[in-house]
């Protein structure tokens, strides 16, 4: 299939372009490599160096002619949605809209949203938490993403193209950014390989649902083959605490030091964790990697300093 990704030089979505590439599509990637890296792409893909809010993005999409549109390119730092959410509505609601207008065009046929678990319930009342759970964010991010959907939903129901929206966890993995916001496991390990102090916002008692990247681009990629839309929660359904977090990068680190405690960040939710049984139920998905294994493959990857 022709494919094109948004985001594709990124941390998720350069693992996806990768696998697209594998199986054979023909892959054209759009990121405009403010957090992705060239490196990261494969020579087998196309890159274009575009913003998604670009009105040249449509002439793009026209010209390349998808089948199907991954769209992973967003600002997704909860905190620094809290400082700025202007930057954060412009990217991930007006460059969503700007990218399905485009899509509607083209006359894609399927659009894959990569939207957000962790942040779009708030604090759930039920754990683990379905897609039937009342949507009510407690940050920019969360609400951004949140209207993003709204727009999949409508403008897909305009133009006739089918949309998967994917509501991941808490992903983590190789080519995590370590000096981000966003990201505890990447920052954390890095962290610890270099013997510096490592913070903890709160008490470390905050839960989350933590899914590996490889793991995440599997559901991507049934996403492709689904045959209806649908809304899927793409995690483990379990949760674990920072303070758990902690120890396991630890014992994979060799890191003794204690943790630096600072207050709980605006907008982090407390509990969350995902009920993953639509996707199971309807695309066969299921993630496959223990955290353990996970965090030993992160860690190794830090440790190298391998991309690829």
């Amino acid at each position: 299939m022709r494919v094109l990704l948004t985001g594709g030089a990124g941390f998720i979505g350069s693992h996806l372009t990768d696998a697209l590439v594998a199986a054979g599509h023909a892959v054209t990637v759009v990121d405009d490599l403010s957090t992705g890296r060239r490196e990261q792409v494969p020579p087998g893909a196309h890159l274009v160096a575009m913003d998604i809010l670009d009105p040249a993005l449509t002439v793009l999409v026209v010209e390349q002619a998808p089948e199907a549109v991954f769209h992973l390119a967003a600002h997704a730092s909860v905190s620094e949605s809290v400082r700025e959410p202007e930057h954060d509505a412009r990217v991930n609601v007006l460059g969503t809209l700007n990218l399905l207008r485009a899509c509607a065009a083209a006359g894609v046929g399927r659009f894959v949203f990569s939207s957000t678990g962790g942040a779009l319930y708030g604090e759930p009342h039920t754990l683990p938490c379905d897609e039937r759970h009342p949507i009510r964010p407690l940050s920019p991010y969360g609400a951004s993403k949140a209207s993003g959907e709204a727009y999949v939903h409508a403008l897909a129901a305009q133009s006739g193209m089918d949309a998967v929206i994917l509501r991941y966890a808490n992903v983590y993995g190789p080519r995590q950014d370590p000096a981000g916001e966003a990201g505890v496991v990447a920052i954390f390990a890095a962290r610890m390989l270099a013997g510096e102090p490592v913070t903890i916002f709160g008490d470390g008692e905050q839960q989350r649902d933590f899914v590996y990247v490889a793991d995440v681009v599997d559901a991507n990629l049934r996403s492709l083959e689904a045959g209806e839309s649908g809304v899927y929660n793409v995690g483990t359904g379990v949760g674990t605490s920072v303070n758990e977090l902690f120890a396991s990068l630890a014992r994979a680190t060799g890191y003794a030091l204690d943790p630096r405690h600072a207050p709980s960040r605006s907008g982090d939710v407390q509990r969350v964790w995902l009920d993953a049984s639509a996707a199971h139920r309807e695309l066969d998905w299921a993630p496959r990697t223990p955290l353990e294994a996970g965090i030993g493959a992160t860690v190794e990857s830090l440790r190298t300093g391998r991309v690829r």
